[in-house]
């Protein structure tokens, strides 16, 4: 690994969860209630309030909690099986093939859908519902105007230059199995001049100041349009796929049947430039998460002319 800079691994604090250590639960909202889980990221908080919105129209005398402070697919998934919650605004293919469902990677998108949910039915209990029509995967990023000057739109147009080149990249892809670092590697067969592990989000500001030639990023970060950056394609398919999907136990479904409905009519409703767009509200515009995902469902009207299939029906 040339040049490969020294990095620091910080100690992680581990979150247990029990009935009582989550905020939303306990005298607030029975049993019976609809607890959502969203996350810390600009994305996973925009999710749980567009699911919150959808759930407070349609099922509006329904006691419903939001518990938007979990900073992991991992602590999502302890808040579900301990009875925590019952519905995850948004879980990703790809981190819970081989996160909750310790999984090999599945590059084909199809492939990974159904993985998820065969596995979430079986092992858990739980519905994996059709995703939202975005996936936030890993990507890299240049600036348009090295993309233009070096006629680089794909991940492989960066071989003949890749000696020279300076790439920062998410720390915790150095040692990930079966698409990070190694695998990198192993598929595109070159190897950058040097490499800068360093938190997720320095890696935009080190593209934007000209620090780094490339970074790998996440797809629909805020920032890729704010710094008018582009997406290279994964020509060679080394990312598996990140589709979005709300996540519900099987009792929330039988006691709120409508909750199916909602989240079929979620189904393809954000594009990963519409995620984008609503990211970068949030993160550049400084709009409060919940007033952006509101909008959004009443400029859509809350999608109610949309018809939908029930699940059994697609089996």
């Amino acid at each position: 690994m040339k040049h490969l800079k020294k990095w620091l691994v910080m100690p992680l604090l581990v979150l247990f969860l029990s009935a009582c250590s989550l905020p939303g639960l306990g005298a607030t909202y029975s049993e019976d209630g609809i607890v959502i889980t969203g996350g810390t990221t600009t994305e996973m908080q925009i999710m749980a309030y567009l699911v919150e919105g959808m759930v407070t129209h349609y099922i509006p005398d329904a006691p419903i909690g939001l518990v938007n402070n979990l900073g992991s697919s991992t602590l999502n998934h302890q808040a579900l099986m301990g009875g925590d919650a019952n519905v995850s605004a948004v879980r990703y293919t790809g981190t819970s093939l081989t996160g909750e469902l310790g999984m090999d990677p599945i590059t084909d998108p199809a492939e990974a859908y159904q993985a998820v949910v065969k596995g979430f039915d079986e092992e858990f209990d739980q519905v994996w519902f059709p995703d939202y029509g975005f996936s936030n995967t890993y990507a890299f990023l240049v600036t348009q105007e090295f993309s233009e000057e070096n006629g680089v739109t794909k991940i492989s147009d960066l071989a003949p230059l890749a000696e020279s080149l300076r790439a920062g990249v998410d720390t915790s892809w150095m040692e990930r199995e079966g698409d990070g670092y190694d695998a990198f590697r192993d598929l595109y067969e070159f190897d950058f001049d040097t490499i800068y592990p360093m938190q997720i989000g320095l890696v935009y500001d080190a593209l934007e100041a000209g620090s780094m030639d490339v970074v790998l990023g996440y797809s629909t970060d805020g920032r890729i349009a704010s710094y008018d950056l582009i997406v290279l394609e994964d020509d060679l398919n080394l990312f598996p796929p990140y589709d979005a999907s709300p996540v519900a136990t099987r009792a929330i479904l039988e006691a709120y049947p409508e909750l199916e409905t909602i989240f079929l009519k979620m189904e393809d409703m954000l594009t990963d430039e519409k995620m984008q767009e609503l990211n970068y509200q949030v993160d550049n515009n400084l709009i409060e998460p919940q007033k952006a995902a509101y909008e959004f469902l009443e400029e859509n009207n809350y999608f109610e002319d949309k018809d939908v299939t029930p699940l059994k029906e697609r089996e």
